[in-house]
């Protein structure tokens, strides 16, 4: 029987510092790949309309459950392009919030734990400011050739990131857990 990593995966012993991350879209990429629900295995959802390319690793915190009834997304910042399926450490470092479609869908912003280049960053507001402004721009940009909008509202510190966490993993346990 196979195991379906939102449910399998710990996401970590150090939550919510450091989370265990499941990688769905490696940096650089224009598929947008999403976790299947019922299988467990990556799904091509399609094919970016625009060409723009994912500007970080991408992918959810596994036992987290959101508003969009999908597991929280986690942008994670790396030298490297990790390949899907993989589980990062990622230490958490701020949040982006948003509204897709009229709900919200934050993406929590991290720095890979285990890659030096990178795990010095302990706050978003360590960031260079065009690094928001690119992300800012990919998430207000890639879904407008297929008319649809996406509202990007404001970057937060790892503090917010990490209650909103917390609220996910809380989430979570009584959308499944719990019955």
């Amino acid at each position: 029987m196979m195991t379906n990593p939102w449910h399998s995966v710990n996401p970590g012993s150090h939550v919510p510092n450091v989370v265990n991350a499941i990688i769905e879209i490696p940096k650089g990429c224009r598929a947008k790949y999403e976790l299947d629900k019922e299988s467990g295995l990556l799904k091509l959802d399609r094919v970016l309309y625009s060409s723009v390319y994912y500007p970080a690793n991408y992918g959810f915190i596994p036992q987290s459950y959101c508003d969009d009834h999908d597991p929280l997304d986690i942008l994670i910042l790396s030298q490297i392009e990790c390949v899907p399926m993989c589980i990062i450490e990622a230490k958490v470092i701020g949040v982006m919030q948003m509204i897709d479609g009229g709900e919200a869908d934050d993406k929590i912003i991290a720095v890979a734990a285990n890659d030096m280049s990178v795990n010095y960053i302990n706050d978003i507001s360590e960031l260079p400011p065009h690094f928001t402004a690119e992300m800012r721009h990919f998430f207000e940009e890639y879904k407008r050739l297929e008319n649809k909008t996406v509202q990007v509202e404001e970057f937060q510190n790892k503090a917010v990131a990490e209650r909103i966490i917390m609220e996910s993993f809380d989430a979570y346990q009584k959308m499944f857990k719990q019955k």
